[in-house]
This record gives structure tokens, C-alpha cells and sequence, in this order.
């Protein structure tokens, strides 16, 4: 296995960059979890910096909420236009279905 190369703290590459570059690109490598250098260094490099964040887990917690929407407005339809008999029956298949929901979104936030 080969060594990684060593970087000498004597040959910085210096960047001329605005007020407002300098914050953005700071933004951006601490939002991958980088440090300045190395998010440049891997920009420069062409290489695309990595995510701290998982992608798919964000996905699905934004499908979760979707659906969390989609029950909570038939929760209330069903408790203003459907037939007395059929509400509680009704209303338990739906906060059962909100439960698994919220239980997925709590697994998923876990992972982000």
C-alpha cells in the first residue's frame, strides 16, 4: 500500500478572493464537513467534494412529510364530512398510518 503524499505546510497556494467569495466558499466547506484547504484543494484537485449529509435519507424524510400532509388533511376531512358510524374506525387506520410515518421520519433524521 502506498504512502499518501505529504503536504508541506511551506508551499500554501494563496487565493485572492472578494469579502463575500471568502464567506461562501467557508459556507461551503463546512456544510461538506471539510476544512477550507482541503474543500480547495479537492475543487482544484477536480474531484467533487463529499457530502455530510446523507441525500437519500433527506429524500425520504421530505416523502415521509409529504404523506404525514396527505393523512393529516384526510384526518380532517374525515372528521368533518364523514358519517358518525365511520369516524372511529376511520380515524384509527389514519393516526396508525401517521404513527408509522413519524416513526420513519425519526429513523431517517436519525441518519441525516
Amino acid at each position: 500500500m502506498e504512502k499518501p503524499e505529504v503536504r508541506e505546510r511551506n508551499r500554501p497556494l494563496r487565493v485572492v478572493v472578494s469579502k463575500s467569495e471568502r464567506a461562501m466558499i467557508e459556507a461551503r466547506a463546512e456544510s461538506a464537513g471539510m476544512t477550507v484547504s482541503s474543500y480547495l484543494r479537492v475543487l482544484g484537485l477536480n474531484h467533487k467534494p463529499k457530502s455530510i449529509f446523507d441525500q437519500d435519507a433527506v429524500l425520504e424524510m421530505a416523502r415521509a412529510s409529504g404523506d404525514v400532509g396527505r393523512l393529516g388533511g384526510l384526518l380532517k376531512w374525515l372528521l368533518s364530512e364523514a358519517p358518525a358510524g365511520e369516524i372511529a374506525a376511520k380515524a384509527t387506520g389514519l393516526l396508525d398510518e401517521i404513527a408509522d410515518v413519524v416513526r420513519v421520519l425519526r429513523e431517517k433524521a436519525g441518519r441525516v
